[in-house]
């Protein structure tokens, strides 16, 4: 039989390690995160979840602009490319989610993925097509 002690102590590392795993989820902790400062778990995964509405904005309304830019064939390349990322992005961020379920950053982490992943496509989309944007002034 196990000595209680130990036992206490293990579940206490292991308890910390839990934590201190969460703290370096990747997208959360990036230097470019948008909600990196002091806060409550909470009032983190609001953040999150507020950029992350700002985000999936900004890629729609530039993603409108560019559609308007484009010939029937660019235009069919563009959306199916758009739907490929979409799945993309949900299923990649999922996976992130899914290594803190059930716990409580597992909200935080799903929120500043989708943040992250959508605003690094907006501006991929800005270098792919800016300059047909400017071009045609739209």
């Amino acid at each position: 039989m196990p000595n209680h002690r130990a036992t206490v102590i293990l579940l206490t590392f292991m308890g910390l390690l839990l934590c201190a795993n969460s703290v370096f989820a990747q997208h959360m902790n990036a230097k470019d995160a948008p909600c990196n400062k002091p806060s409550t778990g909470a009032e983190e995964t609001a953040c999150f979840v507020a950029e992350d509405r700002k985000a999936d904005l900004k890629l729609n309304q530039l993603y409108q602009r560019t559609m308007r830019s484009l010939d029937n064939d660019g235009r069919d390349a563009l959306q199916q490319a758009q739907r490929i990322w979409i799945q993309f992005r949900d299923a990649n961020c999922s996976a992130e989610e899914g290594l803190y379920r059930g716990g409580s950053a597992a909200s935080m982490v799903k929120y500043a993925c989708l943040e992250a992943m959508t605003r690094h496509r907006t501006e991929e989309l800005q270098t792919m097509y800016g300059w047909r944007l400017e071009k045609f002034g739209r």
